[in-house]
């Protein structure tokens, strides 16, 4: 049986949100269906509503921030019981048996994992929509448990922002003795810096403004180093174990190269395009450039407990549903610190 759920989408690339209902697909016997509290703004979320991507699938409703209570589950559900705090992250499905999906690794899943909205659904063919919602149905080996002690409304972003940077600073094995940098200060660079810092490691920011060193220091950075500052991106040479690279447009990766230690790594989580660099400062350090795209439920479920121990959230700024579209053109001034959260508790308004 299905139901009617009450959201926001995007009917077109062209024209703003708007008030949406739509039919929740069959609940299977291992779903969990979750009453959403809280639901954060992803800049994906815009670049997906606008197809500047060019694959958007219409009508979307976005979201895939998603924390919120069990309302029911299925019969054969295991894990959860009705009223636990939970979250879903960026994908309700993978195919579950290729190599990525067997290391748990479902983001990288070789068929395409099943994106928590804008994707066709594996099992029935319907559309997934996503956090912008009242409820939303997941598969519960796709849900995860929330530690009840972090602040609810700020764990949202954790599950995308996040497991973003939690999971390059796990592969590359970031620990006390690290040096890490993090480039760009927004939505995933404040909570690079922060896991960074949990972590041991000794952090820095590179930014292109020295306006942000106060900012960037309450969050756990060492210091900052001002990357349009020939003098010290010379003093920076051969440092950094691990450059976090977050900035989502096209930029030069050149300067950065030489920074990075012998074996050292710069990866890129926020920028979908073309890069460029040149070969002689990686041939001479047997450095690298490197990709990492979210991460796995394993992963992220590890992201979260960790949080729970070190009480670690993201900054962010409450708005209410009715607010998404100011919040899409403020998102591209940058004019947010860091993350915005909607309470779901507004659209019933």
């Amino acid at each position: 049986m299905t139901q009617q759920v009450l959201a926001y989408a995007a009917m077109d690339a062209q024209t703003p949100l708007v008030p949406f209902k739509f039919e929740q697909r069959v609940s299977r016997p291992d779903d969990v269906i979750i009453d959403i509290e809280y639901c954060g703004v992803c800049h994906s979320d815009l670049h997906q509503a606008r197809n500047d991507w060019g694959f958007s699938r219409y009508p979307i409703v976005p979201g895939h921030e998603v924390v919120g209570r069990v309302k029911s589950i299925g019969s054969a559900v295991t894990k959860f019981q009705v009223g636990e705090l939970v979250g879903i992250g960026c994908m309700v499905d993978s195919c579950r048996t290729c190599s990525a999906c067997h290391q748990g690794l479902e983001q990288y899943c070789e068929q395409g994992n099943t994106g928590t909205y804008g994707s066709i659904d594996r099992h029935d063919q319907t559309m997934t929509y996503g956090g912008y919602s009242q409820t939303i149905i997941s598969s519960e080996d796709f849900v995860l448990k929330v530690p009840e002690n972090l602040d609810t409304k700020a764990v949202a972003p954790l599950l995308c922002a996040g497991i973003t940077t939690w999971s390059p600073l796990r592969h590359w094995k970031v620990g006390p003795k690290s040096k890490v940098a993090v480039v760009g200060l927004g939505g995933l660079g404040h909570m690079a810096i922060k896991l960074a810092h949990a972590l041991g490691a000794e952090v820095t920011l590179f930014t292109r403004s020295a306006s942000k060193e106060a900012d960037a220091r309450a969050l756990g950075a060492d210091r900052i180093v001002l990357s349009t500052d020939e003098n010290q991106m010379k003093k920076a040479k051969n440092q950094f174990d691990l450059i976090i690279d977050t900035v989502p447009y096209d930029h030069d990766l050149k300067p950065y190269i030489p920074t990075l230690a012998l074996s050292g790594t710069i990866v890129l989580v926020g920028y979908l395009g073309e890069i460029s660099a040149h070969s002689v400062p990686m041939i001479m350090g047997r450095k690298s450039i490197a990709g990492s795209l979210i991460g796995g439920i394993q992963e992220t479920q590890e992201l979260l407990d960790f949080c729970g121990v070190h009480n670690i959230v993201s900054d962010v700024e409450m708005i209410d549903m009715q607010n998404i579209n100011e919040a899409y053109e403020r998102m591209l001034q940058s004019d947010v610190k860091y993350r915005f959260v909607i309470d779901m508790q507004s659209l019933k308004a």
